[in-house]
C-alpha cells in the first residue's frame, strides 16, 4: 500500500519528494537518518540545531534544486549558533549567485553522523522487472568508481548479504589496513527495508540514498542524504 507521504506528492502532482519527506518515509520504514528540522528562517534554523545538538549540517531546500552541493546548498560541521546563522546567509547567497532560478522554501538542520564509510543504495524502476535495487561505494566515488551490484526487488536477507560481499569495497567494510571493522548487519537491513519500501510504492521511479554512511561495527548505519523521483499518476 502506497504510503501517505508518496501518495500525496503524486496527488500534488509533484515529480519528486522534498527532502524531509524522502527522510520522513525512510524513517517511517524503521531506516535509520539523523534527526532533523525543517527551517524557513534565520532564527529558526538555530533554534533547530539548538534542539537537536551541534555539531549540525545546514542544507538548502529548493524544488529545483537536485544536487544541492554543485550550488554550494550545503555547510557541513556547523558547531554553534553563530555558524549556523553564517551558514544560513551563505547558502541563500550562494544560491542566489549559482541558481537564480531556485525557489528556496528553507533550510533543513541535521544532526552530523560520525566519519565512517560512504555507501549508496538505489532503486530505479524497469517496465519488465519491476524495482532494481543498487548497492556499491558512494559519496564522491560513486560514478568515479563504479562499484556497484544490483538485484531484482524485493531482495531477502539472504540477497542482501551476496550483494554486500559482491562489491570491491567489501574489503573496507570487513576492516582494511587497520580500519575497524563496518556495521555490516546495519547495512544488510538498510537494504531490506528499502526493498521493501520501494515495493510498497510503485509510483517511485528512481531513489538515492547517498550517502549512508556505515559506522563501525555495533553502531549502525544511517542515511544521511535522500533523493526520490515519483512517476506521473
Amino acid at each position: 500500500m502506497t504510503h501517505q507521504i508518496v501518495a500525496r506528492a503524486v496527488a500534488d502532482g509533484r515529480s519528486k519528494l522534498r527532502e524531509d519527506e524522502a527522510l520522513a518515509l525512510l524513517r517511517a520504514y524503521g531506516i535509520p537518518v539523523p534527526d532533523f528540522t525543517i527551517a524557513e528562517s534565520e532564527e529558526g534554523a538555530v533554534k533547530a540545531a539548538d534542539q537537536i545538538g551541534y555539531p549540525v549540517a545546514v542544507k538548502v531546500i529548493s524544488p529545483q534544486i537536485v544536487h544541492k552541493t554543485d550550488v554550494g546548498g550545503v555547510v557541513l560541521n556547523v558547531a554553534d549558533a553563530q555558524g549556523v546563522r553564517e551558514a544560513f546567509r551563505r547558502l541563500l547567497e550562494g544560491v542566489k549567485t549559482k541558481a537564480p532560478y531556485a525557489d528556496v522554501e528553507g533550510v533543513l538542520v541535521q544532526k552530523m553522523v560520525p566519519r565512517g564509510v560512504e555507501l549508496i543504495i538505489g532503486a530505479v524502476y524497469d517496465e519488465i522487472f519491476g524495482h532494481l535495487i543498487a548497492f556499491g561505494l558512494g559519496g564522491i566515488y560513486t560514478e568515479l568508481l563504479r562499484d556497484f551490484t544490483m538485484r531484482v526487488a524485493p531482495i531477502d536477507e539472504h540477497d542482501a548479504w551476496e550483494m554486500v560481499r559482491e562489491v570491491r569495497a567489501y574489503r573496507l567494510l570487513t576492516g582494511f589496513r587497520g580500519m575497524p571493522p563496518r556495521d555490516i548487519d546495519a547495512i544488510v537491513d538498510v537494504l531490506i527495508k528499502f526493498s521493501r519500501l520501494v515495493t510498497e510504492n510503485p509510483e517511485i521511479r528512481e531513489a538515492d540514498l547517498n550517502p549512508v554512511i556505515a559506522l563501525e561495527e555495533g553502531r549502525g548505519a544511517y542515511v544521511v542524504d535522500a533523493r526520490f523521483i515519483l512517476r506521473p499518476s
